[in-house]
């Protein structure tokens, strides 16, 4: 078998998403995506992976993802951002011919399940939180979850539980951020902010945990105030309050508060995981599989996480294969406690682009059936009139 042809697929109305396909000899389609600097990741793709990829054997997973990481990103363009973006997608995608070869869903290519379902929580983004990158919500759309996280928190925390849910994923400070860049905020501010959480609590008790986070928008020092407000209200973890670059400062966050410190999606590689283990900066590891090297580099952070004794957590609120990449790692892995998901995409925008995507049960995610990722794009995507589609072929 070999790569024939190499796709990116942009949709003007999700302007941050992009979709990559690989294509081979024996018909086999391997599809996955990720998220930002869409034009630069299509421009890498095809000016320098797609050399490097067509015509070889797409089953040769780990020489690719060396080829492409030792030889090209890290070499060339840094350990991160576009470059690592754009071999996470391909990797990905390669994971899914393998599957599909081999007609089994790649977790069972990760070594089978570790778990018969994975619990989820809930992101509160609304229908267009991924398609405009708003932090607002512009409800009250029964789906604009971010709207109701902000404005009515006790109706919303009482509809997931309904539903099964019991977790939920809030960002009740990144408003007051914009006002300070990130190094004030005021004790009005922060009872303001700690509101929702509040009517969370009154309403429902302690029936559903609530993540917050922090979007990378504080320094330290206020990093520091907010967690010790949040102390009284159980939270179940905070998340990215200062930038994931500075290893010693989430390391002082977490010396500082009782709450647990989950870290980070911002981090790329294994090398950058390893150095915030070796720091015992966190107490539970977030890993996205479509940014910090394919499937293929978050199963050796999984396993360096369990090595540490660590939990992970697989991130999405971004595109559908990206969320089914995580399920397959999350469901094999021992130490996966939470495949994140965003009930509003699933229910509105996902079924634009794909058959399907996943199937919740009891706030659980069920084992995708089908070989390779689980799922395709559907044919209309490459007919829409704000597609663009750009290959490269053997």
């Amino acid at each position: 078998m070999k790569i024939t042809k190499i796709d990116t697929i942009q949709v003007e109305s999700f302007p941050y998403l992009i979709f990559v396909q690989v294509h081979t000899d024996e018909g086999l389609i391997g599809v996955s995506d990720t998220y930002y600097a869409t034009d630069a990741i299509r421009g890498y793709i095809h000016q320098w992976a797609a050399p490097l990829l067509l015509g070889k054997d797409p089953l040769h997973i780990e020489r690719h993802w060396h080829t492409l990481y030792a030889r090209n990103s890290a070499r060339w363009g840094g350990t991160g951002g576009v470059e690592v973006r754009a071999l996470s997608a391909l990797d990905s995608a390669l994971w899914d011919i393998l599957g599909q070869a081999l007609g089994v869903p790649i977790y069972q290519l990760l070594g089978g399940l570790a778990h018969e379902s994975i619990p989820t929580y809930n992101t509160c983004g609304g229908p267009m939180y991924g398609r405009l990158g708003s932090r607002e919500g512009d409800g009250p759309d029964p789906l604009d979850d971010l709207w109701a996280a902000v404005n009515e928190p006790e109706r919303l925390a009482q509809n997931l539980l309904s539903e099964g849910y019991t977790a939920m994923k809030i960002w009740p400070f990144d408003r007051y951020s914009l006002r300070g860049s990130g190094q004030y905020i005021s004790a009005s501010e922060i009872e303001e902010a700690l509101e929702p959480i509040r009517r969370i609590r009154a309403a429902v008790g302690n029936k559903i945990d609530i993540m917050v986070d922090g979007h990378g928008y504080w320094d330290l020092t206020t990093a520091k105030k907010i967690a010790h407000a949040l102390e009284p209200y159980q939270i179940t973890w905070l998340e990215d309050f200062v930038l994931a670059h500075d290893i010693d400062a989430i390391a002082e966050l977490k010396k500082s508060t009782t709450i647990p410190i989950l870290a980070s999606e911002m981090l790329v590689s294994k090398y950058q995981y390893r150095q915030l283990m070796e720091r015992r900066a966190a107490d539970i590891i977030m890993i996205d599989p479509t940014w910090v090297g394919g499937i293929t580099e978050s199963r050796k952070v999984v396993t360096l996480a369990e090595s540490f004794g660590l939990p992970v957590t697989l991130h999405d609120c971004t595109g559908p294969f990206t969320l089914l990449a995580g399920l397959h790692l999350a469901l094999s892995a021992p130490n996966a406690i939470y495949q994140e998901s965003v009930r509003a995409y699933i229910r509105t925008w996902y079924s634009e682009l794909v058959p399907h995507s996943v199937e919740i049960v009891n706030g659980h995610i069920l084992p995708p059936t089908a070989p390779g990722i689980g799922t395709h794009l559907l044919p209309k995507v490459f007919t829409r009139p704000d597609a663009t589609v750009v290959s490269s072929s053997l």
